[in-house]
């Protein structure tokens, strides 16, 4: 045996060696192969959920944000204002702006907030309307924000191989999530839909109410458009929560928090979560509390107050939430917090559960499906090639074998129509080997012997074979880029599946020619 065949020998055995060490461990085991594969939703099982995400809420934020900004601004050039209030998702209201000053007005406006359209309303008034193609740009902006934390709170959870993206067009306002193998889907889709927006603001007035009425009545019964009431998780004598009027901007967000973590309570030992805000929220909130020392402060967790103690001093980057918190619960919330408040609040269109029970007989179907196919093709090759047809074979288990390796190396999902991948992949590689032999009947037809003409086919079907995969893995790319989950999952075993069939299609397959040829005598005839 020529050095030559050796080398490529000792790189065949390594590569198939350690292909099976990373998809079945060693020694190799069933078991380790369950560990190492990971299986998608429609295999093991699992929980779907389209969601759609409410983007009017991250509008009225943006909307709540700017009256505050135009406050400050206003007051930093002692321009004089009644009120400004949001009169709809994407409108303010401004009045009482001192006519002398109406140009600087605008000024601010334009250069500060070029987002907004300013137009006189009757009174002396101005009505300032977000424009319509800022308005299309913060619901994508919410959409892609509400991805982005919900992957990072299903990541704290330590879902395996989740798959998170927009569902449909890129101005759709759907996500579509799966989960394979949760076992607890109420806790995950309770914190998928938690919009954990945590509000520091002050409260107006010295106390809380004993219902949303009541509150209104104690303003003539309409609050001012500065104000809103909100519900506590405190309780009155009859169960029904108590009532707190805040007000609406002029607090923090969770924009400004840094960090949350599970702490306790020092009046009586009950999980809470400790927060802490980043430098700009901590200016922020130190100057509203020293603005407000003797005031109540609302610390607010999706619109509920969860308590509003009193300031007795300036406070800057520190609080607690306090409240009857089991400890399972302080852990979920501080995930959220930590993870970052969603732009807006969130249901669910669509909920489809896959049970195990499904996902095994999904395996077992695709594994038959694999196993019929792969005797029909190796059946095939053995009778038509005769002895080169047990070349075909050995260089489709390798096949194979470094597809199962790359995909645990790579930590893919194979999925259900991943399986199909896999059964297209063998008809990929029998059909590179098609070619190939029937070039090598070509030239020995032609009168070559068969080490040349083995030599020869390799060498011309080479391009070829470089051109139909390259074309295939366009196409496969594409599926992956612009696919849902199980055409991805499709789409990432072919692609797999095409590089390694190249490297056994023309390396291997040659390998084993040669081995043959050099045990054969010159002008020795080769079976096929």
């Amino acid at each position: 045996m020529s050095k030559r065949i050796r080398t490529r020998l000792i790189v065949i055995v390594v590569l198939t060696l350690l292909s099976v060490y990373l998809f079945s461990g060693f020694p190799p085991s069933i078991e380790n192969m369950k560990k190492r594969i990971n299986l998608g939703l429609d295999l093991q099982g699992g929980i779907q959920l389209v969601l759609r995400v409410k983007t009017s809420d991250a509008i009225r934020a943006e909307t709540d944000q700017t009256i505050e900004s135009v406050k400050t601004q206003l007051q930093k050039e002692n321009i004089t204002f009644g009120e400004m209030t949001r009169t709809q998702d994407d409108q303010i209201t401004a009045t009482g702006v001192d006519p002398s000053k109406s140009a600087d007005f605008r000024r601010i406006i334009t250069e500060v907030h070029p987002e907004w359209d300013v137009a006189s309303s009757t009174g002396g008034g101005y009505t300032l309307q977000l424009k319509q193609a800022q308005a299309a740009t913060y619901r994508q902006q919410s959409v892609d924000q509400a991805i982005s934390t919900i992957s990072n709170r299903i990541n704290a959870l330590g879902v395996t191989e989740p798959t998170i993206q927009r569902r449909g067009a890129t101005t759709s306002d759907q996500i579509l999530i799966q989960f394979p193998g949760v076992k607890d889907p109420a806790r995950v889709e309770d914190i998928i839909q938690s919009t954990a927006l945590l509000e520091l603001k002050i409260v107006d007035g010295t106390g809380s109410f004993p219902s949303e009425e009541a509150a209104k009545a104690s303003y003539g019964g309409v609050l001012p458009g500065d104000l809103e009431s909100l519900p506590s998780i405190e309780r009155s004598a009859d169960g029904s929560p108590l009532y707190y009027v805040v007000h609406k901007t002029g607090g923090i967000t969770g924009r400004d928090l840094k960090n949350a973590y599970v702490s306790r309570d020092p009046n009586n030992g009950r999980p809470a979560i400790s927060f802490s805000l980043n430098s700009d929220g901590a200016k922020k909130f130190g100057s509203i509390t020293e603005r407000n020392v003797g005031k109540l402060l609302a610390i607010i967790l999706d619109n509920r107050v969860q308590s509003a103690p009193v300031l007795h001093e300036r406070i800057y980057d520190q609080g607690q939430i306090t409240g009857s918190f089991t400890q399972k619960d302080a852990d979920d919330l501080a995930l959220k917090l930590r993870s970052g408040a969603l732009p807006a609040s969130i249901s669910i269109d669509e909920e489809t559960i896959v049970g195990a029970s499904l996902g095994a007989d999904s395996i077992k179907a695709g594994v038959t499906a694999s196993l019929i196919a792969l005797a029909a093709v190796l059946a095939f090759v053995l009778i038509y090639y005769k002895a080169s047809g047990i070349n075909a074979a050995i260089a489709m288990f390798l096949n194979l074998i470094v597809l199962l390796g790359a995909m645990a190396y790579l930590g893919a999902t194979l999925t259900l129509p991943g399986i199909a991948g896999v059964i297209l992949t063998i008809g990929v590689g029998i059909d590179s080997n098609v070619l190939i032999f029937e070039r090598i009947r070509e030239e020995m037809r032609a009168g070559k012997n068969a080490a040349s003409a083995v030599l020869t086919s390799f060498n011309r079907v080479f391009i070829t074979l470089v051109d139909t995969h390259l074309a295939a893995l366009i196409s496969a790319t594409f599926l992956f880029l612009f696919g849902t989950g199980p055409v991805k999952g499709f789409a990432v075993t072919l692609v797999i599946g095409l590089v390694s069939n190249m490297f056994t299609a023309v390396f291997v397959s040659r390998t084993l020619f040669e081995i043959v040829l050099a045990r054969k005598e010159v002008g020795e005839s080769i079976s096929i």
